[in-house]
This record gives structure tokens, C-alpha cells and sequence, in this order.
């Protein structure tokens, strides 16, 4: 206990091994934690739907498409549509990928964790450790570029209303930005017992824009929409990259918008039924943008202007926005607008409480600087990780300064959350496939043993591929300091300062998560894996035989120590 109101919750029943509070978990959900070395903390108050929808909400569908439609844009029609297409289905591959791992080892630090587990016994810390920093980081940088794209959406509706005469500056954004982030803080810290409940309400918030969206601007356009072989068939090219990979650079838009999958990951610890609500909500999340997303952009390009130029140029500032405003007139764009700001408040939302739970999770094995103050779980307000919470919020108000310095800074916090969250999601798929996979046992959601394997080698060249597409300048080479990508900038020194922070004082400490196994669960094959891979098994006779020949009583789990 470290404070009023926050502790850890008393152990009130017990099933074998498993200690768990009656109020959070039933004992099946508690037991596979436990299996993964932690006890109980967080309450289980998270549906399946729940869990697929605050990743689906955290995605924002439209209010995303309309943030990215700049990297989408340039390359036309067939990078607007054919892009999402192509890029939406890679991204369910990679989906596939870490669902498999999610149903075997649902745990709010789950990437971290399973990089640990997977790695080489020479690899698994240091990788552990940038895989931690580089999701923490992906994730609130994720926060800070929904929540400062809330602000420039909130500010265009003024701009709207005043017939493009007001025109704010970066120090305004930045005002309306910080005033969402607080918000979003004392909402997570107060409604924490309605959170899950909440989520299905940001989902039909959702699906009402979209469906709007999708019945107004056809109504809008009716006698002047953009034939088929426009939508389909029609390239463009306004940066001075070639035009195939003008194309290639519009994948920056589902790729951003598709990016919050993991945060079915992070939720493990609070979801019901944990092995198949993870897999499930990632790949529902992801099948529910690609084919919607689908449907959104084939109506944006039949409803565009085709002089592109005039929507990237638009004096409101949102290319989103003067599709509205040429579709349905002032009034209906304000409409749309608002309700578009409000579902992009919602989404950074979401993305607090998924952030917040992989930094707790991060402190809880006491890789964070200040992991004890950040460690402690507040019972008062409903079972959260309160200060882990405002940790977030507090790291994206200073990360949000960007804002001040430049756009193109700015925008750096759109890639940041791609390149961090990239690494962070390849390295523990990677780890799996190189050197885990005799120790690896499937969940309850599978792709199986013939295309497990193949559909992880595509995930990680696609990720890759991902990260490097997300480091180029959108408008071509040669770029000014204004128009400079700084992702690259930005991504190397949470890389490269994580590693360095590691090498020069975390490897004294920091051994990994603790782990324990079911061993009465473990094949010989994945034992004796388990054993090269230099984790000792306390209880065990050293060729690792039955449970009674070792002395182990049934129901007991075996906590396995790095050696």
C-alpha cells in the first residue's frame, strides 16, 4: 500500500495457485494470468464487443481518413482508394499474427512480455526494453496526434462559421489541444466503472458519422459525382516523388488510421474470457476498418473535387472539410464537422485508458523511471492505474509542444506513433518465429501450424516496410526545414536513448518481466526449448519429468526465474 485509496486488492479466494479478488476475475480469467506471472489487479468489466471496441474506437474511422487525407490525396483516386484496399489487408495480416500471440498470452504488457519470452537469452532484455519504450511512447504519441487532429477539426468549424476570416495560430491549437488532454485525463480517472459500457456508445457514435457521411455527400454531389473510372482507375501525382511511390506514401493513411489494434492487447487484464475476447477484438477492429474504410473512401472519391489541389489548399484548413462544404453547403459541414471533432474527442479517450495500462503494465515490472510511483493501482477510483493515467496525459502535454515550433513537427507525431508502435508489434513476432517457437503454445484462436509461421514473415516485412514508409518527406525529396519529416529524427532518440539507457544503467536491474508456466501444460519438446533457452525451473527435476516424479502437487504453478 503506498497511499490512501491505492493498493492492491486483498486475496479473498483462491483456486489452486491462483489468487484473485472475487470482484475483478473469475477464477479461469485469473489463471491464466497467473500462468504469465502476475496476480489479479485491474477488474475484468470488459465484454469481447467491449474490448473490439475501444480499439475500434481509438481507430476513428472517419475522423482518422479525414486527418490522413493528405498523405492520401496526392496520389488520387487510386491511391484514396486502392491504397486503403492493399494496405487494410497486410495490416489484418499482421492482425492474424499478433491475435495468435494474444490468445495464448493475454497480458496488459503483452509485447514486451512475449519479446522477453520469444527472444535469445543474450537478446531478451534489451529487446524487451525498447519493445516497452517504443509501445509506450507509440501509444501516448498516438494520444498527442488524435487529440491535437481534435483541435485543428474544432478550430475548423470556427473558421467555417466565420467564412475562413479567423485564422488561428499554433499557440491557440496548442491551448485547445492541452485543454483536450486534461479533459481526457479527469474522464479516465472518474468513469473508470463505466469505461467498458462506454465503449459501445463510441462505436455507434461512430457508425451514425460514418453512415452520414456516407448517405450526405452522394445526396450532395448527386448531379455532378465522379464517374467510375475516376474513383477506380484515375492516378495522380502532387509531390515530386514518382508517381509509384506518391502512391506507396498513401498507405501512410490506413496505416495510421488501422493503428490501434494492440490496445485489444493492453486491455487483456481487464477483459472477460480474456484468450478469445484479445484475438477476436484485434481482428474484428481491423475487418471493421477495411471494409468500411472501403466504402468511406469509394464515396469520397465519387464526391471530390476533382482539381485536387483545391481540397489540399482548402482555406478551413481540412481537406475533409471542404469536401463537405463543395458536397452540402455550409450548414450541413458544420453538422458534420461537429460530429466529426466530437468521435475524434472519443477516440483520444480510448486511446488514454489503452496507453495508460501499457505504461502501468511497464512500471509493474519497474522498467519506468518512477515505476513505484506509477506501480500502485487506486481502489477508490474503481480498479485503475490512476497515476500511470495522468503519467500520459502529463508526457503528451509536453509532447504536444511540438505543436508550437512548426506543422511539420507537428506532424511528426502522426509518424511517431507508426514507426514506435511498428517496432514494437514485428519485434515480439519476430522474436516468436527466430527463436521461440518450440516454446510457443497456442491459445484458443489459432491460424495453425502451416500458415502461422508464413503469415508472421509477412506481418514483419510488412511492419518494416511500414516504418521506413512512415520516416519520408510526404512532399517529395530534397525537403525545406519546413517540410522536413522529422520522424526519423524523433523515433532514433527513443530508440537509440532506450538502448543507451539500458547499456548504461537499466541492464543492472531490469531482468525482464517475472514469468511462471503451467509445466502440466508443456509438451517434452517445449520444455526441454524452454531449458536451452537458460530459464531455470524451480521444482523440476532437471530433465523435467512428470508432475509427481518432481514432487508437484496438482493445481501448483512453477515459477520459472532468468538464470
Amino acid at each position: 500500500m503506498s497511499s490512501q485509496g491505492e493498493t492492491s486488492p486483498k486475496p479473498e479466494a483462491r483456486r489452486g495457485s491462483v489468487v484473485a479478488h472475487p470482484e475483478l476475475s473469475d477464477a479461469d480469467d485469473a489463471a491464466v494470468l497467473a500462468r504469465l506471472g502476475y496476480k489479479q489487479e485491474l477488474r475484468r468489466n470488459f465484454t469481447m464487443i467491449e474490448v473490439f471496441g475501444i480499439a475500434f474506437s481509438i481507430m476513428g474511422l472517419l475522423p482518422s481518413i479525414a486527418s490522413t487525407l493528405a498523405y492520401s490525396i496526392p496520389a488520387g483516386p487510386v491511391g484514396l482508394v486502392w491504397g486503403w484496399f492493399l494496405a487494410s489487408g497486410f495490416i489484418f495480416i499482421v492482425g492474424l499474427a499478433m491475435a495468435d500471440l494474444g490468445s495464448a498470452m493475454p497480458t496488459s504488457g503483452g509485447l514486451y512480455w512475449w519479446t522477453h519470452f520469444f527472444a535469445s537469452p543474450a537478446t531478451r532484455n534489451p529487446l524487451s526494453f525498447l519493445v516497452g519504450y517504443s509501445n509506450t511512447l507509440g501509444l501516448v504519441g498516438g494520444l498527442c496526434s488524435i487529440d491535437y487532429g481534435f483541435s485543428l477539426m474544432f478550430l475548423s468549424v470556427i473558421v467555417i462559421a466565420s467564412d475562413g476570416t479567423y485564422t488561428p495560430s499554433n499557440g491557440v491549437i496548442y491551448a485547445v489541444f492541452l485543454a483536450c488532454v486534461l479533459l481526457h485525463g479527469i474522464l479516465a480517472s472518474t468513469m473508470s466503472r463505466i469505461m467498458g459500457k462506454l465503449q459501445t456508445v463510441f462505436v455507434v457514435m461512430n457508425f451514425i458519422l460514418i453512415f452520414a457521411t456516407i448517405i450526405a455527400l452522394p445526396i450532395g454531389k448527386a448531379m455532378n459525382r465522379n464517374d467510375g473510372a475516376y474513383i477506380f482507375a484515375t492516378t495522380a501525382n502532387l509531390t515530386t516523388w514518382p508517381t509509384g511511390w506518391a502512391f506507396m506514401l498513401a498507405w501512410l493513411s490506413p496505416i495510421w488510421t488501422i493503428g490501434a489494434f494492440d490496445s485489444c492487447v493492453h486491455m487483456s487484464e481487464e477483459a472477460a474470457n480474456a484468450t478469445k475476447a484479445v484475438p477476436y477484438g484485434i481482428l474484428m477492429s481491423i475487418g471493421s476498418c477495411w471494409f468500411f474504410g472501403f466504402i468511406l473512401v469509394i464515396v469520397i472519391a465519387a464526391c471530390m473535387d476533382p482539381n485536387l489541389e483545391n481540397i489540399l489548399g482548402s482555406s478551413f484548413g481540412q481537406p475533409m472539410a471542404q469536401i463537405y462544404y463543395d458536397a452540402i453547403g455550409k450548414q450541413g459541414t458544420l453538422g458534420l464537422m461537429s460530429l466529426l471533432f466530437v468521435v475524434q474527442f472519443l477516440m483520444g479517450l480510448s486511446i488514454l485508458v489503452a496507453a495508460s495500462r501499457q505504461t502501468w503494465a511497464f512500471s509493474r515490472d519497474g522498467a519506468l523511471p518512477f515505476s513505484k510511483f506509477f506501480r500502485p493501482i487506486s481502489v477508490t477510483f474503481g480498479y485503475i492505474p490512476l497515476r500511470a493515467v495522468w503519467g500520459c496525459v502529463f508526457l503528451a502535454a509536453v509532447m504536444g509542444l511540438l505543436s508550437l515550433i512548426a506543422p511539420a513537427a507537428a506532424q511528426a507525431l502522426f509518424s511517431l506513433a507508426v514507426a514506435g508502435n511498428n517496432l514494437a508489434w514485428g519485434t515480439p513476432i519476430f522474436c516468436r518465429i527466430m527463436w521461440g517457437q518450440k516454446k510457443f503454445q497456442p491459445g484458443p484462436f489459432y491460424t495453425g501450424d502451416r500458415l502461422s509461421v508464413p503469415i508472421a514473415w509477412v506481418a514483419i516485412v510488412f511492419l518494416v516496410f511500414g516504418m521506413f514508409l512512415s520516416m519520408f518527406p510526404v512532399g517529395g525529396p530534397n525537403p525545406t526545414p519546413q517540410t522536413m519529416n522529422y520522424t526519423v529524427v524523433i523515433n532514433c532518440a527513443v530508440w537509440f536513448g532506450a538502448l543507451a539507457y539500458y547499456y548504461i544503467a537499466a541492464r543492472k536491474w531490469f531482468t525482464g518481466p517475472k514469468i511462471t508456466i503451467d509445466t502440466d501444460g508443456l509438451t517434452e519438446e517445449q520444455a526441454e526449448a524452454i531449458r536451452d533457452e537458460g530459464l531455470e525451473i524451480k521444482g523440476l527435476d532437471p530433465v523435467l519429468g512428470k508432475g509427481e516424479e518432481a514432487g508437484i502437487e496438482r493445481g501448483e504453478k512453477d515459477e520459472i526465474a532468468v538464470s
